[in-house]
């Protein structure tokens, strides 16, 4: 029981339960299956971004370059698309071929020229932005693809195609951290670098590959957010950067790297996306709605973010 009540997963979990059970309550219709649901697609979003934001901060890193990414696959989608690939395939493989590409120029910037992630990726970030300004000019692109826009609006079953793309990539991410000695790479590459190297972990294809699945997980958000909008614009993945971060240490992985799951990150996910929506429900204004959501993330933040002693 005390090991249980010690998973930051479980704990978030139950948060979740308790919070959902109880707007439940407290609102009618808060509590519906196709409110829930929504909610779920609106967390699929943030959780794909999370997942590679997991593996990074795992690997002893970080990635602010996570919302350009996302705007860039979201922007880039109509670019890349052919009249006679009328599926849409060819460019949704070009999208995500063009994120993991920026994830791995972050990785290379990091492992080859020694940049701090911060830099690095934050730099990437400024450098997408002004190159999305230049191609977008301040106008929305109109989404015009197949595949992206059932998995933005189909619901089999009476389950959302993005939820189960969320779900099958989850289980992807864990196999990979817990389960492939990639995952045991990235775990001893953000505990201790210098006995990772001197175990013979390879530092720099660890780090590349790290920000590589960051790049590829952005890019799927950047389509299903586009998927679910029904169009792109510069901005739209903003709101991605901060809830991804939190929702990593929410999830009870260490900001300093080499503990935690990406088990937690889902959790963490939906309870951003149940904070917003409560927030929502109140019917406060735009700007206190930025102020109480900021509050009560930086205020979990500093609960669930102090870090145990370290060797």
């Amino acid at each position: 029981m005390k090991a249980l009540l010690r998973s930051r997963p479980l704990l978030t979990t139950l948060v979740v339960l308790v919070v959902w059970i109880v707007a439940g309550f407290a609102s009618p219709g808060f509590g519906s299956w196709p409110h829930l649901r929504y909610m779920l697609e609106l967390a699929s979003v943030i959780g794909l971004v999370g997942a590679g934001q997991t593996v990074v901060v795992i690997a002893g890193g970080i990635d602010l370059s996570v919302a350009a990414i996302v705007t860039l696959s979201t922007i880039a989608l109509p670019l890349l698309s052919w009249s006679f690939d009328t599926t849409g395939a060819i460019a949704v493989l070009g999208v995500l071929a063009l994120s993991t590409l920026v994830g791995l120029v972050n990785g290379i910037g990091i492992a080859w020229l020694r940049v701090h992630p911060m830099i690095m990726t934050l730099a990437m970030a400024t450098f997408l932005q002004g190159l999305l300004i230049l191609m977008a000019g301040g106008s929305a692109v109109t989404l015009d693809n197949p595949i992206v826009a059932w998995l933005g609006s189909a619901r089999p079953f009476g389950f959302s195609a993005c939820i189960m793309l969320w779900i099958v990539m989850s289980g992807l991410v864990l196999v990979l951290l817990h389960a492939t000695p990639l995952g045991a790479r990235f775990f001893a590459l953000g505990a201790n670098p210098l006995a990772a190297r001197l175990s013979g972990v390879n530092i720099r294809a660890t780090t590349l590959c790290a920000y590589g699945i960051s790049g590829l997980m952005c890019g799927l958000a950047g389509l299903l957010a586009l998927g679910m909008n029904g169009q792109g614009y510069v901005g739209i993945g903003d709101p991605y950067l901060l809830a991804s971060i939190a929702a990593v240490v929410l999830g009870g992985t260490s900001i300093l790297g080499g503990r935690g799951t990406y088990g937690g990150t889902l959790p963490g996910a939906v309870l951003l996306v149940t904070i917003t929506a409560l927030i929502t429900v109140v019917n406060a204004s735009p700007g206190l709605r930025d102020v109480l959501f900021g509050t009560l993330v930086l205020g979990l933040l500093l609960l669930s973010g102090r870090e145990a002693k370290r060797r």
